[in-house]
């Protein structure tokens, strides 16, 4: 039996010179669910029961489990690490969390996520994206940023 490797699908990088404040630069839909953050949570090391006990989170004053701040942030950034063709592109992200997004049993969360070009750098070779991260309709995170080095 021979096995083959998939095909490498190569996303090529933003023309800097092409690009103009108020670029989108794309959107998706990030399906969150239980199992998700099981996963997410033995690979950050974040046991907190928020993240999985309903009984708990409800207990701190949660509408249920929630998912990791930090999952929802890099979820967001995936859109524009994929955008830029290298995640390495990414030099700085900064976020402020504004609201949780709380995680059906069973069910899953739909976060939307969706960025545009908010400034260009043409010394530095960079552009800043604005990233809009809502679920059901309110933003979950305020003042998404991140930096790209083209």
């Amino acid at each position: 039996m021979t096995e083959h490797a998939a095909p490498t699908v190569s996303t090529p990088r933003p023309d800097l010179a092409a690009l103009a404040v108020g670029d989108v630069v794309g959107t998706r839909e990030v399906l969150v669910d239980r199992a998700r953050l099981v996963r997410y949570a033995g690979a950050s090391g974040d046991f907190n029961p928020i993240h999985w006990n309903d009984v708990f989170a409800q207990s701190v004053d949660l509408p249920g489990v929630i998912a990791h701040g930090m999952f929802t942030m890099g979820a967001a950034v995936a859109l524009v690490e994929d955008w830029a063709g290298d995640p390495g592109a990414v030099v700085d992200y900064q976020t402020r969390f504004t609201r949780p997004v709380p995680v059906p049993n069973p069910g899953e969360a739909v976060i939307s996520v969706s960025g545009a070009i908010g400034a260009i750098d043409l010394e530095a070779r960079t552009v800043r994206v604005d990233l809009t991260v809502t679920f059901e309709g309110a933003k979950v995170l305020m003042k998404a940023q991140a930096v790209v080095r083209l």
